[in-house]
């Protein structure tokens, strides 16, 4: 059980990491509703991280010639797109940057950063491991990290201003570029 509970918080952890760095990046651009949209933040993400490996793992194998072709790439392209407009948008003039407030834009952000949450759930299927514990743990994990990315991404903001907004676009251009190379080429 705590080989288990270990790898587990191991693989919850790296999965993580995007949902922390695009929830840095969101917190950065937030002047009100810190606390709400945090908490927000946390559900979403967790929810995802926490139900994408329970899909990958109930689908299986025949899911992975489905997103091979074309999942990837979208994943790429909405890094991109939102990253870039956070870069453009604290260089030139609009202050807004990338707002986590609206469900919509939460929304493709955490079926994108629990894309990797997929595979998992699949190589636990073709190992023939139990999904529902590690999902948790992955669940609760990104919900923690999202949340205080929120958080500390509000406070480097009122620290460094819009400094910030265009470190939080890079991250997420970053994150594409991740994608990218790993999935697409």
């Amino acid at each position: 059980m705590a080989e288990l509970l270990l790898s587990s918080l191991l693989i919850a952890v790296g999965l993580a990491m995007d949902s922390f760095s695009v929830s840095l990046a969101g917190g950065a651009s937030l002047k009100e509703q810190i606390g709400k949209t945090a908490v927000t933040a946390g559900i979403f993400f967790g929810f995802f991280q926490f139900a994408m490996p329970l899909l990958g793992w109930a689908v299986g194998v025949p899911i992975t010639g489905m997103i091979d072709p074309f999942g990837y790439w979208i994943v790429v392209g909405l890094f991109f797109f939102i990253g870039g407009k956070m870069i453009w948008d604290s260089l030139f003039g609009k202050e807004d940057g990338v707002s986590l407030v609206g469900w919509k834009v939460l929304l493709l952000l955490a079926v994108a950063t629990s894309i990797d949450a997929l595979a998992v759930g699949i190589s636990f299927a073709l190992i023939g491991e139990a999904i529902l514990f590690p999902a948790v743990i992955i669940g609760v994990v990104a919900f923690v990290f999202s949340f205080f990315g929120v958080l500390a991404g509000h406070k480097l903001s009122s620290i460094l201003g819009n400094k910030m907004q265009i470190f939080g676009g890079i991250i997420l251009v970053l994150i594409g570029i991740k994608f990218l190379i790993e999935y697409c080429l």
